[in-house]
């Protein structure tokens, strides 16, 4: 029973293959958007595709093109080839403006260039097309039910834009010593603060530039040494100012109570 079971099933897939090629390689247009719309609602995608790519040219500016797109866009979507879905979803906007699709179409574009989007130390190109998207479909949807989701996106994307940049004003302050400058890494913590204002590592930040700004006097020429030490304590002070029961404090009071002992306004503890 079996086998013969299996012997069926093979010849119903044989038929259907068979069937398939046909409509793929015929000029009938027309069957070949049935065939195609039934296999997308049975989820073959792959199979559909390749149908579809034939016929969008054949329909551009009739009656079924506007479902025909969306399908073809949510194909790749499905798919998970989203470099393709992200721009057939942008194009089918632009085209459609007025479908009662294109709400999800912005999504998914949007959402095609979130999972476009690298770990935060690669390049993040794709990372500021996911939020200009994601921010175009919140403010132009306030009312959408997926704004939370996107809202959620919208955070996690920005934490990774953070991230990078933390890491590279970290790695400034890393090779400060070796090509003898803290100056570019005092640049970058300022830019990361300027442009981070709600960062969970902008106490981070504030603390890096303190280091730089210290390390930068101490390896001063003599004549410079009390400036840069007066500035490095302005930036103590102004991590104190936010953070003041921060999780860093401790390394940041010892390097102000060295700051104080060069400067001669307190005496050096001994040890």
């Amino acid at each position: 029973m079996r086998a013969i079971l299996a012997i069926l099933l093979f010849c119903i897939t044989l038929s259907s293959c068979s069937e398939y090629q046909r409509v793929l390689s015929s000029d009938d247009s027309g069957r070949k958007y049935k065939v195609a719309d039934s296999l997308y609602k049975l989820g073959k995608h792959k199979k559909a595709l390749r149908l579809f790519e034939q016929i969008v040219p054949v329909y551009r500016g009739k009656p079924q093109a506007e479902r025909l797109m969306f399908m073809y866009a949510n194909t790749f979507y499905q798919m998970g080839d989203y470099y393709l879905s992200g721009y057939q979803f942008e194009r089918f906007e632009e085209s459609y403006p007025s479908s009662d699709s294109v709400e999800v179409a912005a999504y998914r574009s949007a959402r095609s260039y979130y999972e476009l989007s690298p770990r935060f130390s690669l390049d993040q190109e794709d990372t500021y097309t996911a939020l200009e998207r994601l921010q175009g479909y919140i403010n132009k949807y306030p009312e959408s039910d997926k704004r939370q989701r996107a809202n959620e996106m919208v955070d996690e994307l920005r934490t990774k834009l953070e991230k990078k940049d933390i890491e590279i004003a970290n790695q400034h302050l890393r090779i400060a010593d070796y090509i003898g400058d803290f100056r570019p890494a005092i640049e970058a913590y300022d830019n990361f603060i300027q442009d981070h204002p709600g960062s969970d590592f902008r106490e981070e930040a504030y603390l890096g530039r303190l280091k730089a700004a210290y390390n930068l006097a101490i390896r001063s020429l003599p004549q410079l040494v009390d400036e840069r030490l007066q500035t490095a304590k302005e930036y103590y002070q102004n991590y104190l100012k936010y953070y003041e029961s921060g999780s860093m404090r401790a390394e940041a009071d010892e390097i102000a109570q060295d700051i104080d002992v060069r400067l001669g306004t307190v005496e050096e503890i001994e040890p």
